[in-house]
């Protein structure tokens, strides 16, 4: 399975993160506006790179015929719904550069635990999922 189109979207998501950390860093409640842009792009594409998981990989992995990548697909699957629900709730919360400014730390704090959780991610899935999503 050719899945180039998905580790370039995670390239991509990474340096998003990493300008993200940028402009927090440099100050929330100054770059509140610039933060909630960055915030919308982000989500988007992470919405579309679930979707095309979502349609492509997981059933791809999901019907190999090594049980074992089987397996593996099926537990990423599943640890990614929580993983979207958690994003989807930070997205909600903080879809207003009022609101970000108005709680520089609680936004912080709610972003470092958002980002690391989907870092590492990204990180597992290019390490474990998509080494077995190639060997279909």
């Amino acid at each position: 399975m050719n899945i180039e189109h998905f580790k370039r979207e995670h390239v991509e998501l990474l340096a998003s993160v990493t300008k993200l950390r940028e402009l927090v860093q440099s100050g929330v409640q100054e770059h509140a506006q610039a933060i909630l842009g960055q915030l919308i792009a982000m989500s988007a594409v992470i919405k579309l790179h679930l979707a095309a998981e979502d349609r492509v990989l997981y059933p791809a992995l999901l019907q190999a015929t090594d049980p074992q990548i089987a397996q593996t697909g099926k537990r990423f699957q599943d640890e990614m719904g929580d993983l979207a629900q958690v994003y989807a709730a930070f997205a909600s919360r903080w879809n207003l550069a009022t609101k970000i400014g108005q709680d520089p730390d609680g936004f912080r704090r709610d972003a470092n635990d958002v980002f690391k959780a989907l870092h590492l991610r990204v990180q597992r899935e290019n390490r474990e999922l998509y080494p077995l999503a190639e060997q279909i």
